[in-house]
């Protein structure tokens, strides 16, 4: 049986439609500002300005509250999958494509799955376990380009491998917001997961915060920073938190396998062209995979 506490509305899938279409442009404008500053830089001035930026909303709505230490313990936890992954992603994309780095972010829901099963006991089903399959499948089709002889030599480039690490540490990212969750509002907890966010990257950061020159820095790495705080993370990670309560951590990650499609026809629409057709048919095996897990979960 469904758990009763999940409600699935065409609403929220709307909404993570539109937080995974942002999460698809982070790969395209990360790949774009990636060699303006070190990605530990990059990632620090991201979770900053979204942190920044996100404050006066939170106390306009909610007030201002400061969480127990239990709370800060585990925003903390949440946030450091998110540091590593984003870490992880502007390192990796000077070293591998974007569609490479969408298609890897597709194997996030079957290791998130894995998480939930043992963090907060959520059941796989058949057919989730058959999606998780597929998409597994369309992204090593894109990895390693459809040939089988790259695939048993496992050719993955040293981008792809630092991005794979990301992506399972952003994993727990769902598994974590259900397992810490005390009912506060989605937005309470987005800031101070921010928030926390930009005291790990201070530390990992350490004295090199003082020593870079910011004012060397282009405009656009700023422009698209600022893109990057206010769309992908605010927004996406506002939506996530606020679907995951309600649909549950493995078919809220299961709407990553649209990331490689969805990369695909921005980079289409910007006029860069489609990419080697033989990558074309992962990019479908991956779609076929978020809807074999949607309908998997309904019929638990």
């Amino acid at each position: 049986m469904a758990n009763p506490a999940l409600v699935s509305t065409p609403r929220v899938h709307a909404q993570l439609l539109l937080a995974r279409s942002l999460v698809a442009t982070s790969f395209i404008v990360g790949a774009m500002i990636t060699h303006g500053l070190a990605p530990e830089r990059l990632t620090l001035v991201r979770f900053a300005v979204a942190t920044l930026l996100f404050a006066p909303y939170v106390v306009w709505r909610h007030g201002w509250a400061l969480p127990s230490a239990r709370q800060v313990a585990g925003y903390a936890a949440i946030s450091a999958s998110l540091v590593v992954f984003f870490w992880s992603m502007f390192e990796a994309l000077r070293l591998t494509s974007s569609l490479n780095a969408a298609a890897l972010f597709t194997m996030m829901p079957c290791i998130s799955a894995v998480y939930a099963a043992v963090l907060v006991r959520e059941r796989l089903g058949g057919l989730r376990l058959t999606a998780l399959v597929l998409g597994a499948v369309g992204a090593l089709w894109i990895i390693f380009r459809g040939d089988p002889q790259l695939l048993l030599g496992l050719a993955f480039n040293k981008g792809d491998l630092i991005f794979l690490g990301g992506v399972c540490a952003m994993a727990l990212y769902t598994p974590l917001v259900r397992r810490f969750s005390r009912n506060e509002p989605a937005a309470v907890m987005s800031f101070w997961v921010l928030a926390t966010g930009t005291g790990w990257l201070l530390l990992l950061n350490n004295r090199a915060v003082f020593e870079t020159d910011w004012t060397g820095v282009e405009m656009n790495v700023y422009a698209g920073i600022v893109y990057l705080a206010v769309f992908p993370t605010i927004l996406s990670f506002f939506i996530m938190q606020h679907a995951t309560l309600r649909l549950g951590p493995t078919r809220v990650m299961s709407y990553s396998y649209l990331t490689p499609a969805l990369v695909v026809a921005i980079e289409w629409a910007l006029g860069r062209g489609l990419p080697d057709p033989i990558l074309l048919p992962g990019v479908a095996i991956i779609v076929a995979a978020m809807f074999v897990i949607q309908a998997g979960v309904k019929k638990e």
